[in-house]
């Protein structure tokens, strides 16, 4: 005999007029609505992000962290719901992803700063254009590594800085970073995270981050975005407003302190419903 799985049917669902966020938003989500096999992951979910601020994603597993972000992003169909950037739809805004697993984020047959520049030949920029980008870019990150080799001949580190690079070469709107750390030794991780905070305090650039490293979530962010387990909800939005550059002294900070607890209490809380 087979098994009925009851789908979701949103062809009664009311149309409900947009309700923009507040001033300053970012991105706007909507009764975004995402099922699995018939189970919902996301079901009338609703949320603002801020501009110019690092929004953190975490929760427990399984509640669709990278999910979300890839929705947003486009990755992702979504069954139902409505997703703006500023006012307007994705495809009228500037993205820029840094995946988790930079082996295969790469084009293997493009030299790396091929890699890089890849977005701005999209664009149809000039060589001009592309050669001052990729200068800045250069300078930006320190760049000492060869990027006329190929990507798999750089180091992990070295690939998932180029990564980033490319990412941020046409100066996105949103910047969404998929756990990018997760695949990094330690050393490159402090590196990868002081690089991202240089960029932020130069350019605003609003940015998503998925971890799954409480410390490392909170240290980076403006916002702390707890979420539940499925059918998933936000569980809190957190602020966090230590002062930036944030160093090693910041783990020390009261602020972070209390960001991190309370941040662990809501997790734990959810982990144990």
């Amino acid at each position: 005999m087979s098994a009925v799985i009851n789908a979701p049917v949103f062809a009664d669902v009311p149309v409900r007029e947009f309700q923009p966020g507040p001033a300053g938003t970012q991105i706007t989500i909507r009764g975004l609505t995402k099922y699995f096999a018939g189970w919902p992951l996301y079901e009338d979910f609703n949320l603002d992000i801020p501009k110019h601020k690092i929004v953190s994603v975490f929760g427990p597993n399984g509640c669709g962290k990278s999910t979300l972000i890839n929705m947003i992003a486009g990755l992702v169909p979504i069954d139902a719901g409505e997703i703006l950037f500023d006012g307007k739809s994705l495809k009228d805004t500037k993205i820029g992803y840094v995946f988790q697993n930079y082996r295969e984020a790469m084009f293997p047959w493009m030299r790396t700063i091929d890699n890089i520049a890849y977005p701005l030949k999209l664009e149809g920029r000039s060589k001009a254009e592309v050669d001052r980008r990729m200068a800045e870019l250069v300078a930006s990150f320190d760049v000492k590594f060869d990027l006329n080799r190929y990507p798999y001949e750089l180091s992990g580190g070295q690939q998932q800085t180029a990564s980033i690079m490319r990412a941020l070469a046409n100066n996105p709107e949103v910047l969404f970073l998929d756990e990018p750390f997760s695949a990094l030794d330690f050393e490159m991780t402090l590196f990868i995270r002081e690089k991202l905070q240089e960029v932020f305090m130069q350019t605003g650039t609003t940015m998503l981050l998925v971890s799954h490293d409480l410390e490392e979530a909170v240290y980076l962010a403006d916002q702390v975005l707890l979420l539940t387990k499925r059918p998933t909800r936000v569980a809190e939005i957190l602020p966090y407003n230590d002062v930036r550059p944030r160093t090693v002294d910041t783990l020390s900070e009261p602020g972070f302190i209390s960001t991190k607890k309370l941040s662990l209490e809501i997790f734990q809380s959810e982990v144990r419903r």
